[in-house]
């Protein structure tokens, strides 16, 4: 059975067989176009935890209505911001 690993948002990711992944070393080593990045190259690109900078936002606990939360969550990925986008819209109209 294939290994496969969970992440934070649920997806399954299956890896490959120790013998897929020698494949795909030995064909991204025979392009000489485009090495595969070093350790020192890969470090540069580590997440840094917390927000961007400049990032205006502020967590909060806010109690909505089920329904108002269906109906955002039902428009997939990013109903947060399309929620903040919302009120912006509401508080510089009123």
């Amino acid at each position: 059975m294939p290994q496969t690993i969970k992440t934070r948002s649920g997806r399954v990711l299956v890896m490959p067989s120790d013998e897929e992944d020698a494949a795909i070393t030995a064909a991204a080593l025979s392009d000489p176009d485009n090495q595969p990045l070093t350790a020192d190259q890969l470090s540069q690109f580590k997440r840094r935890p917390g927000r961007p900078a400049g990032s205006n936002k502020e967590l909060v606990s806010l109690r909505l209505d089920t329904e108002v939360l269906e109906t955002f969550r039902s428009t997939g990925s990013g109903w947060q911001t399309r929620i903040n986008e919302v009120l912006k819209d509401w508080a510089k109209h009123h």
